[in-house]
């Protein structure tokens, strides 16, 4: 991988679980690129969209089951490398929706009881499967609670801004 070149960009756990928050903007994401495009080519019918979500399968604690939802990947290549589990909905869910749902404290303490290992953990694909979603079946709702959410995330993410700068600067 390199963040140089290439047609086919790679979404890796570790930055699943440590830099990308609930859903990224694929079109403004610093994503590295596959080198071999030959062999990316091989998986392009696995290439994310829009609304897919890419779970993180494994980790050192109990942030496994992190996942972000892809948006802004109109005219992109993109595929989710080892360690990840890609999902693509079999409905439509309104944007930015899934990625805080699955994040939330609802959802994931459903997999602490599903997770394995003991200094690495792991869930698996069949596992998530046995979990339960309880959502608004209105795709309106589930778009204004995405909206409000990333509108929170970006408020706070201001005033983390204000605070440091001010601390730098006061």
């Amino acid at each position: 991988m390199n963040y140089e070149s290439g047609t086919v960009m790679n979404v890796h756990y570790g930055d699943v679980l440590i830099k990308f928050g609930d859903y990224i903007d694929a079109s403004e994401a610093e994503l590295p690129y596959i080198s071999d495009d030959a062999k990316a080519d091989k998986f392009k019918n696995s290439f994310l969209q829009d609304g897919d979500i890419i779970i993180a399968d494994t980790a050192e604690d109990d942030t496994v089951g992190k996942c972000t939802e892809i948006q802004g990947s109109k005219g992109l290549k993109l595929l989710s490398g080892l360690h990840t589990i890609a999902c693509r909905p079999k409905e439509k869910y309104g944007p930015m929706f899934l990625g805080y749902y699955i994040n939330s404290p609802a959802y994931h303490n459903q997999l602490k009881p599903l997770m394995q290992g003991i200094k690495v953990t792991s869930i698996s694909k069949s596992a998530l499967q046995d979990t339960d979603m309880i959502m608004p079946k209105s795709i309106d709702e589930q778009i204004k609670i995405g909206e409000y959410f990333s509108y929170l995330d970006n408020l706070i993410t201001l005033h983390q801004y204000s605070l440091t700068f001010c601390s730098l600067r006061c």
